[in-house]
């Protein structure tokens, strides 16, 4: 799908900001019906406010809302119809990101401490689950056909979601991870939910089966190079836009997209890095900097960014593949450039 056959759209952070206007006042609705503990961390986690419940605006970008959105409109659908599937995909999003960060250890987001560091990770893992079975109540409301396999779609997602959450842990105690093993990963990890987001907004906008498939292939091709590019800003990206030091997928030998295809290169650099990568302890800053370097030299990074660029050509073929509406098209492409577009 040629760039220059695409109607005119608006631009990315356009896009993203009429998402976030469109979802969030049903998204607080949600979040108000939890137990009032869990959804005063739940909304430190979501930005809107802080440890003492004062408010604030340090939210995300709404990704998926916004595909699912798009998706609707892709399909002929009015976007309206499909918030609550929207609303549904982001809970179960930021319960990925809650337990994400307790795993991981992870002490910022978005240049704050992580909810498990403020309210501990007891709270944390408990939001987490309060949203997901808020996910699943929203969307199962309807108790129509849409709302039936939508809730299905969703569950289906988030088990791949978990899976493969699973995996990446099992990986860090593993030096004999295969590239095909860690891009299955990958695409369950992180492709699931952004998947999911196109496949439930293309059904929510009443989109016809084949319609409905080749809009979910559009999100899993993005979705994977969306991982290509968070793995590369995972040991490149700037602390000040991504919130997190530099190198710190490295600093707990994470086997990331990148690494992986340099571990698998077979050179000298490889080598040296899976020495580097083979002890226990969290790497020094000094030695993260070196499995950055070697990264970069055996070819992890360059693989990566051209992977990323395939992808979003895949996803362009299954986007016009789908006969969507000429805006709705180049808003979707917009947003396919923004995630393979940032800095790394």
């Amino acid at each position: 799908m040629s760039t220059d056959t695409i109607a005119e759209g608006r631009p990315a952070k356009e896009i993203l900001a009429g998402a976030r206007t469109a979802v969030e006042p049903a998204l607080r609705r949600a979040v108000d019906g939890l137990p009032a503990s869990l959804a005063h961390v739940v909304g430190y986690h979501l930005g809107w406010w802080d440890e003492q419940g004062r408010p604030v605006d340090a939210g995300g970008k709404t990704l998926r809302p916004a595909l699912v959105l798009l998706a609707a409109e892709a399909v002929g659908g009015d976007a309206a119809d499909a918030v609550p599937a929207a609303v549904a995909v982001e809970l179960v999003h930021n319960f990925t990101l809650l337990h994400d960060d307790v795993i991981d250890g992870d002490a910022e987001r978005r240049h704050r401490p992580t909810a498990w560091r403020a309210f501990g990770s007891a709270a944390a893992i408990l939001a987490g689950d309060a949203l997901i079975t808020q996910a699943m109540e929203l969307l199962g409301t309807g108790g129509d056909r849409v709302a039936r396999q939508g809730t299905r779609l969703l569950g289906q997602a988030t088990q791949e979601v978990m899976g493969g959450q699973s995996d990446d842990v099992a990986f860090e105690s593993r030096d004999d991870v295969a590239i095909g093993e860690v891009v299955a990963m990958a695409e369950a990890k992180t492709s699931a939910l952004i998947r999911v987001s196109c496949e439930l907004g293309a059904l929510y906008g009443g989109g016809d089966p084949d319609r409905v498939a080749r809009l979910a292939d559009y999100g899993a091709a993005i979705g994977l190079a969306f991982q290509h590019v968070d793995d590369l800003l995972g040991i490149w990206g700037d602390p000040a836009a991504t919130g997190k030091p530099v190198h710190s997928d490295l600093y707990s030998r994470k086997k990331t997209l990148p690494v992986v295809a340099a571990l698998s290169s077979g050179t000298a650099a490889a080598r040296e890095l899976a020495a580097l990568y083979g002890g226990t302890a969290p790497l020094t800053e000094a030695e993260a900097a070196r499995a950055a370097e070697l990264v970069d030299r055996a070819g992890g990074r360059a693989r990566s960014r051209a992977q990323a660029g395939e992808l979003v050509g895949r996803a362009r073929d299954h986007l016009a593949d789908a006969r969507p509406d000429p805006r709705a098209a180049a808003e979707l492409d917009a947003l396919a450039r923004l995630i393979t577009h940032r800095d790394h």
